[in-house]
């Protein structure tokens, strides 16, 4: 499970970079805590499914795509 989580973390940074916005600014587009950013992009915590899809919202990216091996 832990891999799984840490692949995630590395592709929500990964998309959150290409499209130029901070971890702080992820945390206030979603409304979510920037601590709470971090700790998904550390691979800390397991994720709800509506908060993965209001951060692919955000990101502008599809949800499978989030999931998929980080390259």
């Amino acid at each position: 499970m832990m891999d799984v989580l840490i692949n995630l973390g590395k592709n929500i940074r990964k998309y959150r970079k290409l499209r130029g916005l901070t971890q702080e600014k992820l945390a206030e587009k979603a409304n979510l805590s920037n601590s709470y950013i971090s700790d998904i992009e550390c691979g800390k915590i397991n994720v709800p499914t509506l908060t993965l899809f209001e951060i692919c919202y955000v990101l502008d990216v599809e949800l499978y795509k989030i999931f998929l091996p980080y390259v």
